[in-house]
């Protein structure tokens, strides 16, 4: 009796739990790249993003004052180290609360709070919860004060100064229309290719049709860095090396065997009596493909070029073979990677910003065209 037409199986529970495992896997990290995009760099290395609406104990440096007042055979500095600008630049809205302190970088957290810090040679230092410090030393400080490294909490900071960083860095514009001008055509062409090749394979019979569909799909699984070296050499004996048209042909040669397999899968499924149908009253194979096939086979379009557009926007490895490496020649990701990161990843407080900035428009074109994305990878599936 389980298997009635109409009752719900028993283990729907299995595909809903399924589902949203999956919801959340793609969900949850680009929750964490958007709330880490607006976070002080300093925040981003202290703590998890889950931890945004919450104070951080960062690790800071600063001097204290270096006008001394005598007091018998001592000099006395009091203040506030947050009253230094370079402690100040650690906690832009503002320190909290102190826990710890030291003289030393390698441990900046030697003493707590409120403790009197013997330093030696009659040198004595205390800091306290609130910022609040009292250096004692048998000599003037002279003109630069004690160095200070202490531990203290700060509250969040949410600023929009990463994405300033990153929209108006130089070029960024230029870079933005450049992955449009490398992305839509990479996208367009090898659909328009496709489209007949997978019409072909699915619905014309000629020799070695059969071993042709067999490499398309031997094509699938070799890696595009073994291609690379090769194809650059071929498109340098053409002169289109290292030239947008370059890369348009670099990205249709590494996208044609998915979209032929997507498409002519799809167009297999297509009822055969309407073709046949418009081969009886007269149609050729031309008319039957762009007026009949092509119209029933959007889903499928849609889909690859989704894949395609989204392969094709975040590159980095083709971008960077293909292409000058001038400015006005660099796409997003070359432009994030080289010129904002740099090449040891020294400005990396801003990659969370950097990253969802370049994923804003596949973002939108996915949740625009998903739909589409269904239906052209379910259609066939039942018959």
């Amino acid at each position: 009796m389980d298997n009635i037409a109409g009752q719900k199986s028993s283990l729907t529970w299995a595909t809903h739990i399924s589902v949203l495992l999956l919801v959340l896997l793609w969900l949850i990290p680009t929750i964490g790249l958007f709330v880490s995009s607006f976070r002080d760099r300093d925040q981003i290395s202290a703590s998890g993003w889950w931890n945004a609406p919450f104070a951080v104990e960062l690790t800071a440096r600063g001097r204290t004052s270096a006008e001394a007042t005598p007091d018998g055979d001592m000099f006395v500095v009091t203040g506030n180290i947050y009253d230094d600008p370079e402690a100040q630049s650690y906690f832009p809205g503002g320190g909290g609360e102190v826990v710890a302190f030291g003289t030393r970088g390698a441990n900046p957290t030697e003493f707590d709070a409120g403790t009197e810090a013997d330093l030696g040679d009659g040198e004595t230092l205390t800091v306290n919860a609130d910022g609040t410090y009292r250096y004692v030393s048998p000599e003037d400080p002279g003109s630069r004060g004690q160095r200070v490294y202490f531990a203290a909490a700060s509250p969040p900071n949410f600023t929009l100064d990463n994405y300033e960083q990153v929209l108006t860095a130089d070029n960024m514009d230029q870079a933005f229309i450049n992955t449009f001008t490398v992305t839509i055509p990479a996208t367009i062409i090898p659909i328009l290719i496709a489209a007949f090749a997978a019409y072909a394979l699915a619905w014309m019979d000629f020799p070695g049709r059969g071993v042709l569909i067999a490499v398309v799909v031997g094509l699938l699984v070799v890696p595009l860095q073994l291609a690379l070296v090769p194809m650059l050499n071929l498109h340098n004996k053409l002169g289109i090396g290292q030239s947008f048209m370059g890369i348009w042909f670099a990205h249709t040669a590494f996208g044609m065997p998915l979209a032929v397999y997507l498409l002519r899968n799809y167009m297999v499924g297509l009822p055969r009596d309407i073709i046949e149908s418009a081969k009886v009253d007269g149609a050729t194979d031309f008319e039957l493909f762009v007026r009949i096939i092509l119209p029933l086979s959007l889903p499928a379009l849609a889909a690859f070029s989704i894949f395609q557009f989204l392969w094709t926007w975040n590159d980095l490895l083709v971008a960077k073979v293909f292409l000058p490496s001038d400015d006005a020649s660099k796409v997003m990701t070359v432009k994030i990677a080289d010129d904002l990161l740099g090449s040891r990843g020294g400005d990396w407080g801003i990659l969370a910003t950097a990253a969802f900035v370049s994923i804003a428009v596949p973002l939108l074109v996915f949740f625009t065209m998903q739909r589409f994305l269904v239906r052209g990878l379910l259609a066939g599936s039942v018959k």
